[in-house]
């Protein structure tokens, strides 16, 4: 059985490094640019968000934990490398 969840293998080059990313399983769905739009960023070219600045508050913290929990297909990973 594959459990869903993101995997750091996989995540989206521009990515800044740090907690939170996003990996190859994004389709899209704005929710993290609208939940924390001060840290993720959409990719026109390729149609998927990633992570562009780390929080760097613990406003920002909640906003991407958020994020991360409403993601529809878990693409946003919080592991720290």
């Amino acid at each position: 059985m594959h459990e869903f969840m993101a995997d750091a293998a996989n995540k989206y080059p521009e990515n800044v490094p740090g907690k939170y990313y996003v990996d190859n399983q994004c389709i899209d769905c704005d929710l993290c640019r609208e939940t924390a739009p001060d840290n993720f960023k959409r990719n026109d070219d390729g149609g998927y968000s990633f992570v562009y600045k780390q929080p760097a508050s613990p406003d920002e913290e909640a906003r991407c934990k958020e994020a991360k929990e409403g993601c529809p297909v878990e693409a946003i990973g919080d592991n720290g490398t």
